[in-house]
């Protein structure tokens, strides 16, 4: 896209009588539209897509670079399916959030008294601290990161079970996937439904996010509708081809399933359904107040923050703007979700490639935005 059209573009995004206000923002999204270019030219990232919402509309939207770059498809933000990684432990939050509102769950209850058969450690320990990574539970180990094993929820257990708690629970944290893992199977075991059915009832489905979905179809479709499952199948050709990089440049991604792991890193979607997600919750669109401000609140230890709640990141950015969301690093994915609530907004940044190291770039990006919006 030439400079010219790229200024006409962005310019229709705008409808403000402030002319000297306007073209400051034009001015600066055209730096963010070449920073983003940029990072395509110099081979940093195959593909991205990359949504922002304000005040409930589109704000900025745009597709950089390729889904695929041997077969030279380019990146559609509505349409291209990337993995959403960790991202997907907000949806899973989401979810939970919806199991403590009908008192299914309750996040101060033993783990143990959903799941009483996982071995019993030194120190019990609540689906609260499961969820908020204080609980003590390891992380990956070795070639865990990346496995290719199509586990059930259930049977993944024996990676992780026999080991010991890192510390006593509450008293120190540490974030890992593997915490989300035993929430996803303790909510399975109160409800009677196999997760990932229970989340597309009550998350998916109510927030109209037909790009979102569990990316082994073939494992998780038992427990989807039919229809579903059709609608996911006709997915195949929107998949984005996932990559990693390394010193001669970008080669696929290895084979990996995540069906075990779907609410801690095992969903995938598109740039536009993320920022939907996002900005139902600057609408309080699915749960009460009292119960997302627990989730999106970060947790202390010893009165210190961890920046982290029950499922979500909680910071501040740079110039002190309050945000919550979650970055994401999986096997061929990396993702950002950026909701700020004051400024009503939010962000939703895919790539095709595992962590690409371009994080400061993308904040970049998002501060930009925000600082002339």
């Amino acid at each position: 896209m030439k400079l010219k059209s790229i200024r006409s573009y962005l310019k229709s995004l705008f409808a403000t009588k402030d002319k000297a206000k306007e073209q400051i923002q034009v001015k600066e999204l055209v730096h963010i539209d070449e920073l983003l270019n940029s990072l395509i030219k110099e081979k940093k990232i195959p593909g991205l897509a990359i949504t922002v919402f304000k005040k409930e509309k589109v704000f900025f939207q745009k597709g950089y670079g390729y889904a695929d770059l041997e077969a030279g498809i380019k990146v559609d933000p509505k349409k291209t399916i990337f993995r959403i990684a960790s991202i997907s432990k907000n949806i899973a939050a989401t979810a939970l959030a919806q199991m403590v509102k009908d008192r299914i769950i309750d996040l101060d209850g033993s783990f143990y008294h959903y799941v009483p058969y996982f071995p019993k450690k030194k120190h019990d320990f609540t689906i609260r601290q499961l969820a908020s990574h204080t609980a003590g539970i390891r992380s990956y180990k070795g070639k865990e990161y990346g496995l290719n094993k199509p586990y059930s929820i259930k049977d993944s257990l024996h990676i992780f079970k026999d080991d010991a708690l890192l510390f006593e629970p509450g008293t120190d944290y540490h974030y890992n996937s593997y915490d989300w893992v035993l929430i996803s199977l303790a909510m399975q075991e109160a409800c009677g439904v196999p997760f990932e059915e229970y989340v597309q009832e009550k998350v998916l489905t109510p927030l109209d996010l037909q790009n979102t979905f569990p990316e082994n179809v073939p494992s998780s479709a038992p427990s989807l509708p039919a229809d579903r499952v059709e609608t996911i199948e006709k997915h195949d050709h929107d998949f984005a081809t996932f990559y990693s990089k390394n010193r001669l440049g970008f080669r696929k991604a290895i084979p990996v399933n995540n069906r075990y792991k779907l609410a801690g890193g095992g969903y995938v979607s598109t740039s536009e359904d993320i920022a939907k997600f996002g900005q139902a919750y600057l609408n309080k669109g699915i749960i009460n107040d009292d119960v997302i401000a627990q989730f999106i609140s970060s947790v202390k230890i010893n009165g210190n923050p961890t920046y982290y709640g029950l499922g979500w990141q909680v910071s501040e950015d740079k110039s002190g703007r309050p945000y919550f969301g979650h970055i994401g690093n999986g096997v061929g994915g990396y993702s950002n979700l950026f909701i700020y609530p004051q400024e009503q907004m939010v962000f939703s940044i895919l790539i095709n490639c595992t962590n690409p190291g371009i994080q400061e770039d993308l904040n970049e990006c998002v501060i930009g935005i925000l600082n002339n919006s």
